[in-house]
Protein backbone atom coordinates (compact mmCIF):
# COMPACT_ATOMS: atom_id res chain seq x y z
CA UNK A 1 0.00 0.00 0.00
CA UNK A 2 1.39 3.39 -1.02
CA UNK A 3 0.34 6.67 0.53
CA UNK A 4 0.49 10.21 -0.79
CA UNK A 5 -0.19 13.56 0.83
CA UNK A 6 -2.20 16.00 -1.28
CA UNK A 7 -2.10 19.82 -1.14
CA UNK A 8 -4.85 19.93 1.51
CA UNK A 9 -2.84 17.77 3.89
CA UNK A 10 -5.04 14.71 3.41
CA UNK A 11 -3.24 11.39 3.39
CA UNK A 12 -4.46 9.20 0.56
CA UNK A 13 -3.77 5.46 0.61
CA UNK A 14 -3.69 3.58 -2.67
CA UNK A 15 -4.60 -0.05 -2.14
CA UNK A 16 -4.06 -2.92 -4.59
CA UNK A 17 -7.64 -2.96 -5.96
CA UNK A 18 -7.15 0.71 -6.92
CA UNK A 19 -9.65 1.93 -4.34
CA UNK A 20 -8.70 5.29 -2.83
CA UNK A 21 -9.44 6.00 0.81
CA UNK A 22 -8.90 9.25 2.70
CA UNK A 23 -7.37 8.55 6.09
CA UNK A 24 -7.19 11.95 7.79
CA UNK A 25 -10.24 14.15 8.18
CA UNK A 26 -9.94 17.40 6.17
CA UNK A 27 -9.90 20.81 7.91
CA UNK A 28 -13.07 22.20 9.48
CA UNK A 29 -15.39 24.85 8.05
CA UNK A 30 -18.11 27.11 9.45
CA UNK A 31 -21.76 27.06 8.31
CA UNK A 32 -21.46 30.60 6.95
CA UNK A 33 -18.67 29.52 4.57
CA UNK A 34 -21.03 27.26 2.63
CA UNK A 35 -24.54 28.69 3.18
CA UNK A 36 -26.46 29.71 0.08
CA UNK A 37 -29.54 31.65 -0.96
CA UNK A 38 -31.40 30.86 -4.14
CA UNK A 39 -34.42 32.56 -5.69
CA UNK A 40 -37.25 31.35 -7.90
CA UNK A 41 -40.41 32.88 -9.28
CA UNK A 42 -43.55 30.74 -9.31
CA UNK A 43 -44.57 30.35 -12.94
CA UNK A 44 -47.74 28.71 -14.35
CA UNK A 45 -45.88 25.43 -15.04
CA UNK A 46 -45.02 25.22 -11.30
CA UNK A 47 -48.63 25.46 -10.14
CA UNK A 48 -51.60 23.17 -9.51
CA UNK A 49 -55.29 23.85 -10.24
CA UNK A 50 -55.47 26.04 -7.10
CA UNK A 51 -52.89 28.47 -8.49
CA UNK A 52 -50.33 27.48 -5.87
CA UNK A 53 -46.95 25.86 -6.34
CA UNK A 54 -46.68 22.06 -6.48
CA UNK A 55 -45.13 20.60 -3.33
CA UNK A 56 -42.83 18.59 -5.61
CA UNK A 57 -41.47 21.79 -7.19
CA UNK A 58 -40.67 23.18 -3.73
CA UNK A 59 -39.05 19.87 -2.76
CA UNK A 60 -36.89 20.00 -5.89
CA UNK A 61 -35.74 23.54 -5.09
CA UNK A 62 -34.97 22.48 -1.52
CA UNK A 63 -32.97 19.44 -2.67
CA UNK A 64 -30.95 21.51 -5.16
CA UNK A 65 -30.13 24.23 -2.61
CA UNK A 66 -29.18 21.69 0.06
CA UNK A 67 -27.00 19.72 -2.38
CA UNK A 68 -25.14 22.91 -3.29
CA UNK A 69 -24.41 23.58 0.40
CA UNK A 70 -23.20 20.03 1.02
CA UNK A 71 -20.99 20.02 -2.09
CA UNK A 72 -19.51 23.41 -1.16
CA UNK A 73 -18.71 22.10 2.30
CA UNK A 74 -16.93 18.92 1.27
CA UNK A 75 -15.69 19.86 -2.20
CA UNK A 76 -16.98 16.51 -3.50
CA UNK A 77 -20.02 15.13 -5.31
CA UNK A 78 -22.88 14.43 -2.91
CA UNK A 79 -26.08 12.39 -2.92
CA UNK A 80 -29.28 12.87 -0.96
CA UNK A 81 -29.48 10.11 1.65
CA UNK A 82 -32.51 11.24 3.66
CA UNK A 83 -35.12 13.96 3.77
CA UNK A 84 -36.39 14.60 7.26
CA UNK A 85 -39.18 16.75 8.68
CA UNK A 86 -40.31 18.57 5.56
CA UNK A 87 -43.09 20.89 6.70
CA UNK A 88 -45.33 22.74 4.25
CA UNK A 89 -46.49 25.66 6.38
CA UNK A 90 -48.24 27.90 3.85
CA UNK A 91 -49.03 27.82 0.12
CA UNK A 92 -47.08 29.88 -2.40
CA UNK A 93 -49.16 31.56 -5.13
CA UNK A 94 -48.37 31.90 -8.81
CA UNK A 95 -46.28 34.98 -9.46
CA UNK A 96 -44.83 35.09 -5.95
CA UNK A 97 -41.07 35.28 -5.44
CA UNK A 98 -39.47 32.45 -3.49
CA UNK A 99 -36.32 32.61 -1.36
CA UNK A 100 -34.64 29.32 -0.48
CA UNK A 101 -32.02 29.60 2.28
CA UNK A 102 -29.85 26.59 3.06
CA UNK A 103 -27.04 26.07 5.55
CA UNK A 104 -25.11 23.21 7.04
CA UNK A 105 -26.33 22.25 10.52
CA UNK A 106 -24.32 19.14 11.38
CA UNK A 107 -21.54 16.92 10.06
CA UNK A 108 -20.87 13.24 10.76
CA UNK A 109 -18.05 11.15 9.34
CA UNK A 110 -19.28 11.01 5.73
CA UNK A 111 -22.67 12.71 6.02
CA UNK A 112 -23.95 16.26 6.38
CA UNK A 113 -27.31 17.59 7.57
CA UNK A 114 -28.52 20.71 5.77
CA UNK A 115 -31.37 22.86 7.05
CA UNK A 116 -33.50 24.66 4.47
CA UNK A 117 -36.04 27.44 4.97
CA UNK A 118 -38.32 28.63 2.18
CA UNK A 119 -40.07 32.00 2.28
CA UNK A 120 -42.40 33.57 -0.24
CA UNK A 121 -42.89 37.21 -1.09
CA UNK A 122 -45.90 38.82 -2.69
CA UNK A 123 -44.14 41.14 -5.18
CA UNK A 124 -47.05 43.61 -5.13
CA UNK A 125 -47.52 44.04 -1.37
CA UNK A 126 -44.07 43.02 -0.10
CA UNK A 127 -45.65 40.55 2.37
CA UNK A 128 -43.13 37.84 3.30
CA UNK A 129 -43.91 34.57 5.06
CA UNK A 130 -42.20 31.31 5.85
CA UNK A 131 -43.74 28.56 3.72
CA UNK A 132 -41.58 25.44 4.08
CA UNK A 133 -38.84 24.02 6.30
CA UNK A 134 -36.85 20.82 5.80
CA UNK A 135 -33.75 18.92 6.88
CA UNK A 136 -31.81 16.82 4.41
CA UNK A 137 -28.90 14.44 4.88
CA UNK A 138 -26.24 14.15 2.19
CA UNK A 139 -23.34 11.76 1.82
CA UNK A 140 -20.09 12.83 0.14
CA UNK A 141 -18.68 10.49 -2.51
CA UNK A 142 -15.16 9.75 -3.70
CA UNK A 143 -14.25 9.29 -7.36
CA UNK A 144 -15.40 5.66 -7.22
CA UNK A 145 -18.82 6.52 -5.74
CA UNK A 146 -18.04 5.36 -2.20
CA UNK A 147 -18.68 7.48 0.92
CA UNK A 148 -15.75 9.69 1.85
CA UNK A 149 -14.80 11.57 5.03
CA UNK A 150 -15.98 15.19 5.07
CA UNK A 151 -14.56 18.30 6.76
CA UNK A 152 -15.72 18.99 10.30
CA UNK A 153 -18.13 21.78 11.17
CA UNK A 154 -17.48 24.60 13.62
CA UNK A 155 -20.68 26.53 14.41
CA UNK A 156 -19.94 30.11 15.49
CA UNK A 157 -23.14 32.08 16.07
CA UNK A 158 -25.89 31.34 18.60
CA UNK A 159 -28.20 30.20 15.78
CA UNK A 160 -25.52 27.93 14.29
CA UNK A 161 -24.80 26.37 17.68
CA UNK A 162 -28.54 25.85 18.34
CA UNK A 163 -28.99 24.23 14.90
CA UNK A 164 -25.93 22.02 15.50
CA UNK A 165 -27.22 20.82 18.89
CA UNK A 166 -30.73 20.21 17.53
CA UNK A 167 -29.33 18.23 14.59
CA UNK A 168 -27.19 16.17 16.97
CA UNK A 169 -30.36 15.28 18.90
CA UNK A 170 -32.16 14.45 15.64
CA UNK A 171 -29.31 12.08 14.66
CA UNK A 172 -29.48 10.34 18.03
CA UNK A 173 -33.27 10.01 17.84
CA UNK A 174 -32.98 8.44 14.38
CA UNK A 175 -30.40 5.94 15.72
CA UNK A 176 -32.67 5.12 18.66
CA UNK A 177 -35.66 4.49 16.35
CA UNK A 178 -33.58 2.24 14.08
CA UNK A 179 -32.33 0.29 17.09
CA UNK A 180 -35.85 -0.15 18.45
CA UNK A 181 -37.21 -1.30 15.09
CA UNK A 182 -34.38 -3.81 14.62
CA UNK A 183 -35.01 -5.31 18.07
CA UNK A 184 -38.63 -5.95 17.05
CA UNK A 185 -37.67 -8.07 14.03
Amino acid sequence: MRSLKDSDGITICIVPNRKIKEVMKPATKTPSETAIEMREMVMPNNTNTHGTVFGGAVMSWIDIAAAMVAARHCGRPVVTAHIDDIDFIAPIKMGYHVLIQASLNYVGKTSMIVGVKVTSENPFTGEVRTTTKAYLTFVALDDLGSPVVVPGLVPETEDEIRRFENAKKRVQMKKDVRSTLQRRK
